[in-house]
């Protein structure tokens, strides 16, 4: 669990912005939504092919966008 230290000159929205960012690395509000709602294992098959075809397709231009410079 995230958890800050706050020092005796440090302003209430300081912490905050500290706490904010620490939660955000830890990815602690995106795991939250996606156990929101239960996900058919239908679903989580979809979501992993369009990310694999993502990955692809980001791979292709990648070394497309190398090969031009060459």
């Amino acid at each position: 669990m995230p958890g800050i230290k706050v020092g005796p000159r440090e302003s209430f929205e300081e912490a905050y912005r500290k706490f904010k960012k620490q939660i955000d690395r830890n990815l602690i509000v995106t795991e939250a939504r996606a156990r929101k709602y239960y996900e058919t294992k239908t679903e989580k098959r979809k979501k992993q092919k369009i990310a694999a075809k993502k990955k692809m397709l980001k791979k292709l231009y990648m070394l497309r966008r190398y090969e031009s410079r060459l």
